[in-house]
């Protein structure tokens, strides 16, 4: 492997590429091949299938038998060897400067954890595409940044499917092994209550294969409501922000609204005009798409994702637990 006279200086760690997944599929292969061709001196690839029928060369494979995503990462912690620890979807891949860019930060005593954005790869179709647009759209807040490249800032809950640690710090913690979405939330939660801090910087970067739209898509928002929602009730320190109710209390008001609309004529205006004012707006938040298609493909997918991880936050509220 090249390297230049300035990277002398740094200190490479050992990395354990930790890959849960249900089967070795072709998006797990591609995961594997790109993990391989990092450009990182010292590192190793642990895959966890439920099952396993195949060898892979320089691939330690696990299988672990129907468990969770969060069992699967702490079986492959307790097999690994590495001091950090990188964990990554199985239809995700990493850029080639993955792990070189992140285990610089570590070298401040205080950070504990380092993510960055999952990336829609170009390769993905338009409708795959498309539910990236809608993630990345200003309009989902915050979270937008998991989904493109933005500023560096201190975080308080990286998403699993590009979350580099040290690997002392995840054997404090241990992965969640009952929820799911939600174990990453729960594992940053842990670490926080440690005292230590996360980064998530845009030059850490996985490019993560999306669910197309509508169905696939609207299921996994389903489940990230559902989860939020509940963990905003049980787990608020990192679960109880404002914008995670933005999309229930919109729900809300369009209703009152359009019920209280039906006696009174200057609230049926007013109801009107902000109804068409969101519509606007979820437009604008749509134009970054790159044809019209996809953007009137966006436009209508930003509403009803509103709409499914709004109602799902609503019944995660009021659950009184979740079940696998």
């Amino acid at each position: 492997m090249n390297m230049n006279s300035s990277d002398i200086t740094i200190n490479f760690p050992k990395v354990s590429i930790i890959i849960p997944c249900k089967h070795i599929d072709s998006y797990t292969k591609q995961c594997i091949q790109h993990c391989k061709n990092l450009d990182y001196p010292d590192f190793e690839i642990i895959v966890l299938p439920d099952e396993n029928g195949e060898r892979l060369e320089d691939v330690k494979i696990i299988s672990t038998g129907n468990v969770s995503p969060g069992k699967k990462r702490n079986i492959g912690v307790e097999n690994s060897s590495g001091e950090i620890l990188a964990f990554i979807d199985n239809d995700a891949y990493p850029k080639k400067d993955w792990l070189k860019n992140a285990v610089r930060y570590f070298n401040n005593d205080e950070i504990a954890a380092v993510g960055g954005p999952g990336i829609t790869p170009e390769e993905d179709s338009d409708m795959q595409k498309v539910s990236g647009y809608i993630l990345s759209s200003f309009l989902v807040g915050n979270l937008s940044n998991r989904f493109k490249e933005s500023k560096a800032y201190e975080s308080d809950d990286i998403h699993s499917c590009n979350f580099i640690a040290r690997k002392e710090v995840v054997e404090k913690v241990r992965w969640n092994e009952k929820y799911w979405p939600g174990e990453d939330t729960l594992m940053c939660l842990g670490i926080r209550r440690l005292g230590m801090k996360m980064l998530e910087t845009p030059d850490v970067v996985v490019y993560h294969h999306r669910k197309p739209v509508f169905i696939p898509h609207l299921k996994q928002v389903s489940r990230f409501g559902l989860h939020r929602g509940f963990f905003a009730k049980k787990f608020p320190e990192n679960s109880r922000r404002f914008t995670y109710f933005i999309p229930s209390l919109l729900i809300l008001y369009f209703i009152a609204g359009g019920v209280l609309s039906i006696f009174n004529q200057t609230v049926r205006t007013f109801y009107i005009v902000s109804l068409l004012a969101y519509l606007v707006l979820a437009l604008i938040a749509a134009l970054h798409a790159r044809s019209p298609k996809l953007v009137m493909l966006t436009w209508v997918g930003i509403v009803l994702t509103h709409i499914a991880y709004g109602l799902n936050f609503f019944i995660g509220l009021i659950k009184k637990e979740l079940k696998r």
